[in-house]
């Protein structure tokens, strides 16, 4: 049985979900943060692993 899992990633300025990815719970324990382009934004911003 695999131990990744389906994670929201939300913009961190306008809060908005805007992508889904997949984590490996027994490797990376920090919360993951990437810099994605929000469409409401406009712009590419930080977007942070949500619940």
């Amino acid at each position: 049985m695999s131990q990744e899992s389906l994670i929201k990633l939300a913009c961190t300025i306008c809060k908005r979900v805007n992508y889904w990815t997949r984590k490996n719970k027994k490797k990376v324990t920090k919360k993951i943060e990437l810099k994605k382009r929000c469409k409401w934004c406009r712009k590419q911003t930080p977007h942070k692993e949500t619940r």
